[in-house]
């Protein structure tokens, strides 16, 4: 399959509504690029479902609450062609900053319920940038099915809430975290890691497991909370910004495990920020 790379708005909205007149589901996979196999399963995924699969690549600058994290970003785009291309996908969009911010933004896209805890807390103004953005793609590629991993949680329960509240008619499709073979979730941003980083970095998803186990053994969050602090603590390159037991939908902390809930966490490794999460279902009976 053929291969097309799109860098400006009207040419996508061409492209994909040709796709739309042969009868073509179109499905788009937004990301920022410095593809790996976790957005390989999103593609994939968007393959099985969609006749016409675009991926968005655009690093946007609108949700960095820091410049230097945004000129750090891994920019890897003929990498990401070929990646692309190799998974079949049918169109790229990777705009520049100007064609998606043609001038000064005055119209924001907000959630301030679901962004007050976690990383909301410590990133101002991430997830307006986050819904901002992902409110133009969708604007500007009109998809029917939109396709988001289940690492970025708050993320994702944002996009939920975007999509519902604002009747937008575009079917969200989550998708489970892509793990490495000692539980690290893939994330660009892990190629930032020292080795020795790298090697500490994998007691995040132990401490999650271990916090999910203990729910589901019959105790309470704080303990749970305290079981993955306690893994964390055993890691000096570690530096726990948060971890919650948080409801799936109000992203909000749970005194009580009544209910299906996310263990949520965001860990400094050196200079490198890392995400992750695991979802533990409801007590039995």
């Amino acid at each position: 399959m053929s291969l097309e790379l799109v860098q400006r708005v009207g040419r996508i909205r061409e492209a994909v509504a040709g796709a739309r007149r042969s009868g073509a589901r179109v499905g788009l996979v937004p990301t920022m690029g410095a593809l790996h196999a976790g957005h390989g399963s999103l593609i994939d995924r968007a393959r099985a479902e969609c006749g016409c699969v675009v991926v968005s690549i655009f690093v946007n600058p609108l949700q960095f609450d820091r410049r230097d994290d945004y000129e750090r970003y891994a920019r890897t785009l003929p990498a990401d062609l070929d990646f692309c291309r190799e998974r079949g996908a049918g169109l790229v969009f990777a705009p520049a900053p100007e064609e998606i911010y043609p001038g000064r933004q005055r119209v924001y896209v907000d959630a301030p319920e679901l962004s007050e805890y976690l990383c909301g807390m410590y990133r101002p103004g991430h997830f307006r940038g986050v819904a901002t953005v992902v409110a133009k793609l969708f604007n500007i590629v009109q998809p029917d099915r939109a396709y988001f991993g289940e690492k970025d949680a708050q993320q994702l329960a944002i996009i939920e809430a975007l999509v519902k509240d604002l009747n937008l008619p575009v079917e969200i499709v989550p998708a489970p975290t892509v793990r490495e073979s000692d539980g690290l979730a893939l994330s660009s941003r892990n190629t930032r890691l020292s080795p020795e980083e790298r090697r500490s970095a994998a007691a995040i998803y132990r401490a999650l497991s271990a916090a999910a186990s203990w729910l589901e053994a019959g105790g309470k969050p704080r303990e749970a909370r305290q079981a993955a602090m306690d893994i964390l603590g055993g890691e000096p390159l570690l530096r726990v910004e948060y971890l919650e037991v948080v409801d799936p939908g109000s992203m909000r902390p749970v005194d009580e495990f009544r209910g299906p809930v996310r263990i949520a966490a965001a860990v400094w490794a050196g200079e490198t920020r890392l995400i992750d999460n695991v979802r533990c279902a409801g007590p039995a009976g």
